[in-house]
């Protein structure tokens, strides 16, 4: 029995490896210090071995199986032991697993938080799950792990509590940036899974990384979630008030602008008519009140037929006639008349109150007669017009011109 307990004793020694019921955690810590020369050394594919000597690294083995003797691996002679011969290596031997660790679940409560969006202070709960894969397996045991033989227990809760640091300030953030409530972070997952993992604590110095992240859940007490649904509640309807003004208002500002565009489209199609067509504004308006008189006797029944037709063009030109008449530039110092009533004859002047006046038999302003004596030249003899200032016969001046009860060389 005895020769059967060395034997397998001896086996045991000699072959070095992570059990297998501990292959999940990140890192193991192999309960013996001492190691035969020529023991037999397993490292699986997803891990590493990290040998120690008095608080420092002594060298780190890749995966694989390795023969501990000094020949294959040179710093295994920092660790041999010289009182046994050379036949013993004295180290702690530690197995980092270098593949993430999946499905940490972490999850608390963030604490009293004031909505963004509807001012009500509540406190959220989140819970998830996410993933820690180690970056530096020396830099983990000394930072993180320790050379104690604690699990990951207390590893994981650690990490967890500094990431949910990050996440109560990314969920605030977000809700302040996109202007929504907590209630609403379901619908924006992706995000919030983005700007969660760009916050995580940065663990550089311990080794390790937050990998990934599943889909966080926030839920509320039921007395937090009804405070902030009836506060969304009214806020979104005052929204919807305000969008909905301002939709109006922008279709009455898009409605102005087509008005506009078609005025100043009749402004220029008028200008050009006048320019090309028309030539000036007289002959314009006149064509206008031709079109505008043919268009007004048909809208009230006047003149049927090629009589009405006949009717219509008589009047519109006439009115365009009178019109254009009427625009016509004024020269010179001749009078101005009313359309249609041209002067009757020559002005003459009323010998009493002196009005100008076209000719007639008395004055319309004190009822003078305008009768005008005749004169006759002095010289010849020939009859004068009243306003003539000499003789059209013979050049005479008119100033001398005698009445005509005075003949000629009398």
């Amino acid at each position: 029995m005895g020769v059967f307990n060395f034997v397998k004793s001896g086996v045991r020694e000699m072959m070095i490896a992570r059990p297998d019921h501990l292959k999940n955690l990140l890192c193991f810590k192999h309960p013996d210090q001492n190691f035969p020369m020529y023991s037999q050394l397993t490292v699986d594919s997803d891990e590493v071995a990290v040998f120690f000597k008095d608080g420092r690294v002594v060298g780190v083995l890749p995966p694989g199986r390795h023969t501990l003797h000094t020949q294959n691996i040179p710093f295994l002679n920092a660790i041999v032991t010289s009182y046994t011969g050379g036949q013993v290596f004295i180290s702690e031997l530690f197995f980092v697993r270098m593949t993430p660790k999946r499905n940490i679940p972490y999850g608390d409560e963030l604490g009293p938080m004031i909505d963004p969006y509807t001012g009500v202070t509540v406190t959220p709960r989140v819970y998830g799950e996410l993933s820690l894969v180690v970056v530096d397996p020396v830099r983990f045991v000394i930072g993180y792990h320790g050379q104690s033989g604690f699990d990951d227990v207390d590893n994981d809760t650690w990490v967890k509590k500094l990431f949910l640091i990050g996440v109560r300030q990314t969920l605030g953030d977000l809700c302040e940036v996109d202007q929504v409530s907590l209630l609403l972070m379901a619908s924006k997952t992706q995000k919030m899974i983005e700007l969660m993992m760009a916050k995580a604590p940065d663990l550089a110095e311990m080794g390790v990384r937050i990998q990934q992240m599943g889909a966080p859940h926030i839920n509320f007490s039921d007395g937090d979630k009804a405070r902030l649904t009836a506060a969304a509640d009214e806020l979104g309807a005052a929204d919807r008030e305000v969008k909905k003004k301002q939709k109006m208002i922008a279709g009455a500002r898009a409605d102005a602008e087509a008005k506009q565009f078609e005025i100043d489209q009749k402004f220029q199609q008028d200008a050009r008519y006048v320019q090309q067509l028309a030539g000036n504004y007289q002959s314009y308006a006149a064509g206008q009140a031709v079109m505008g008189a043919g268009q007004g006797m048909a809208a009230h029944g006047v003149g049927g037929g090629i009589a009405g037709l006949g009717a219509q063009a008589a009047i519109g030109v006439s009115m365009g006639s009178a019109m254009a008449g009427g625009f016509a530039p004024q020269t010179g110092s001749s009078p101005q008349f009313p359309i249609g009533a041209p002067p009757a004859g020559p002005l003459v002047t009323c010998g009493k109150c002196g009005a100008h006046q076209p000719s007639g038999k008395f004055c319309s302003e004190c009822g003078t007669s305008l009768a005008q004596p005749k004169k006759f030249c002095t010289s010849c003899g020939g009859e004068l017009a009243a306003t003539a200032k000499f003789c059209q016969g013979c050049g005479t001046p008119a100033a001398g011109g005698r009445s005509p009860s005075v003949p000629p060389g009398g």
